[in-house]
């Protein structure tokens, strides 16, 4: 049963990326957009990694789509002004649907013993502890602190200077919007 609520959730998460591209109307795709942050969500539901289902609803739905919207209306981008279909958009999107086709083939071929093969070739990446050394989340630590205070540790910690940039190019955006909607104006 719960295979085919993935097969479900996992359909509608591609549906609305692929109605999110098609669609014309910047506030229509930001709802297909949200859509299928709702159907990612529900799946990371389904793995057991609730606190990453909350944390994309709350985040990625809640406010990054809030932010998107605010500026679709602030810019008032309602109506499709250019529509670029011409010959040179046709042959980038056929080449960009061939190179994702070959990416999904060559994925599709590749086995979990050939990427056992490959990681015992890389002994420095066999280890995600080597790579993730500092933000590693222990068994212990974890029942412990629970899956959160294993989490806010390392975000608060050890990431925090990145976690606070990512901060800083979002209030970037915003400002950058605001100003070229008042350029508008």
């Amino acid at each position: 049963m719960t295979a085919v609520v993935f097969w479900v959730f996992a359909a509608a998460a591609v549906l609305g990326a692929t109605l999110c591209v098609l669609n014309r109307n910047p506030v229509a795709s930001a709802m297909w957009l949200m859509s299928t942050m709702f159907s990612l969500a529900a799946i990371f539901f389904l793995l057991g990694a609730e606190l990453i289902g909350i944390l994309q609803i709350l985040v990625y739905v809640g406010a990054i789509m809030v932010v998107f919207l605010f500026v679709i209306m602030l810019l008032n981008l309602t109506r499709a002004t250019t529509d670029l279909r011409g010959s040179g958009s046709i042959g980038a999107t056929v080449v960009i649907i061939g190179l994702l086709l070959i990416e999904l083939l060559t994925l599709w071929r590749y086995t979990p013993a050939r990427l056992a093969a490959d990681l015992a070739q890389a002994p420095t990446l066999s280890d995600p502890a080597t790579v993730f050394a500092a933000g590693e989340l222990s068994r212990h630590e974890t029942a412990v602190r629970g899956v959160v205070g294993g989490l806010a540790g390392p975000l608060f910690q050890v990431y925090l200077v990145p976690f606070e940039i990512t901060s800083v190019l979002l209030l970037t955006a915003l400002v950058g919007a605001v100003v070229l909607a008042k350029r508008r104006l």
